[in-house]
């Protein structure tokens, strides 16, 4: 005799990019075992790969983890974690005043957004002539140059990634008509204060954000954290 099968609850979010309303359903064992074994991999590219994955079977293949901005996949995984094996985290966190002190912390998922910010805009006046529009970078771009030797090196290269279209008074030309070597001349050809302006998209781009109190209980002193990125939700 055949097994019975088992219905999966369905849920709803709004993508944060867009607002647009996406259906999903909590991960199965099976996809829970495929993340976990990613984890403890300690590979940065094996898990973004288990959570892109996991993000496109359980949107019903609505959403494509490779293709949305790694804000939007970011949001919708831990709206997936939340309803699959509750949304109670418990973190440690460091102490801002010393250092070094760790206390524990609840976390609850569900209260987790993603903070826009009102001065962020993917359009770049360089010169009165010259403008560059950026897209948003995605879970793959950072699995590619998280591991970047320097800060300043990995920006560059997001740049590189980011950059979608360059305006010269009425010409656009698109990312896909630039070759690396004609795009990493451009960007090397900035000054100090136009390639501050590029990587103020990167500064002010929405991400998920949370702000919490802790307090030390070796010197009691209490202090905010604020907690970003994907990484700092997960244990």
């Amino acid at each position: 005799m055949a097994l019975p099968k088992l219905e999966t609850p369905v849920y709803t979010l709004n993508l944060p990019s867009t607002d647009e309303e996406i259906k999903f359903r909590p991960f199965l064992v099976k996809e829970q075992k495929r993340l976990m074994m990613a984890q403890e991999s300690d590979s940065t590219t094996e898990t973004i790969d288990a959570i892109t994955r996991l993000i496109n079977d359980c949107t019903f293949n609505k959403l494509d983890g490779n293709k949305i901005a790694m804000f939007d996949a970011e949001y919708v995984f831990l709206q997936v974690r939340s309803k699959s094996v509750g949304s109670k985290v418990e973190l440690n966190i460091t102490c801002p005043d010393d250092k070094k002190t760790k206390v524990p912390h609840t976390l609850d998922l569900d209260e987790i957004n993603v903070a826009m910010f009102d001065d962020h805009t993917n359009e770049v006046q360089l010169t009165e002539n010259i403008k560059v529009i950026f897209k948003y970078p995605l879970l793959s771009t950072f699995a590619a140059y998280s591991t970047k030797s320097s800060t300043a090196d990995m920006m560059f290269k997001l740049i590189e990634e980011c950059i979608d279209e360059v305006h010269f008074k009425e010409e656009i030309t698109n990312r896909v008509d630039m070759s690396d070597k004609d795009l990493t001349e451009f960007i090397e050809s900035l000054s100090t204060d136009q390639f501050m302006q590029m990587t103020k998209f990167f500064e002010t781009m929405p991400r998920l954000r949370h702000k919490i109190e802790v307090k030390n209980p070796k010197t009691e002193v209490t202090s905010e954290v604020i907690l970003e990125g994907i990484q700092s939700f997960l244990v």
